[in-house]
């Protein structure tokens, strides 16, 4: 009887790899590699690695809530412009936070039916971009920009260990980073001040913005 069931769906989805980008500039940020491993029929491609910032999860979570009506949608680790600890510290403490956002989220299967999440995982489509391609200003459908980037060699994960498979994501499904993560990767040193710790984040969405003086909170 058992023999006929269908195998069980799960997904392994973990942020890491903190990295600092445009260093030295006022327009600097980190961002987090998302890896997905997954033998669910929800999602496009089975394996993906992308980067995305914490803004951009912020405008996830956004979407999400106005897509999902009355389902609740987990919460964020938060943002704080007086932050009490190491750089280092805040920055572990938010990539936890992330991956148990996207953890929860996954696990959903009405927030799963959001194809904004699906081009945020799988994609590397900026948040205009993947506005575009949702209401279908983009010459690329949504299963197309997931595919083609796939496809590309930044799509496929080349460097995950083969090791990090559904197995892990039974152990690691609904936890925390769990015992089978891989080390965090360090980060490198950070300028006196990140735009994504502020309370508010003015800067453009564009990644290759030009640097400009800090803003006043």
């Amino acid at each position: 009887m058992l023999e006929n069931q269908e195998q069980e769906e799960l997904t392994t989805v973990r942020v890491q790899d903190p990295r600092l980008q445009n260093e030295g500039s006022w327009n600097s940020y980190v961002d987090y590699k998302i890896f997905l491993h997954t033998n669910s029929k929800a999602f496009t491609a089975k394996t993906s690695c992308v980067r995305r910032r914490y803004r951009e999860f912020v405008w996830l979570r956004k979407q999400l809530q106005k897509n999902a009506g009355l389902v609740p949608v987990p919460e964020l680790p938060g943002k704080s412009t007086f932050f009490a600890g190491s750089t280092d510290e805040f920055v572990e403490k938010r990539r936890q936070g992330l991956q148990q956002f996207l953890e929860k989220v996954v696990q959903n299967v009405v927030l799963l039916s959001d194809s904004q999440l699906h081009l945020f995982l799988q994609s590397q489509l900026s948040v205009p971009e993947i506005e575009a391609c949702v209401r279908g200003q983009s010459p690329l459908t949504v299963t197309d920009a997931i595919l083609r980037y796939a496809m590309s060699n930044c799509g496929w994960v080349q460097e995950e260990d083969a090791r990090a498979t559904l197995a892990a994501g039974a152990e690691l499904y609904g936890s925390g980073a769990g015992p089978g993560s891989p080390p965090l990767r360090s980060c490198p040193t950070p300028p006196s001040r990140w735009s994504d710790f502020g309370m508010e984040d003015n800067h453009s969405d564009s990644r290759d913005s030009p640097a400009k003086p800090p803003e006043t909170d």
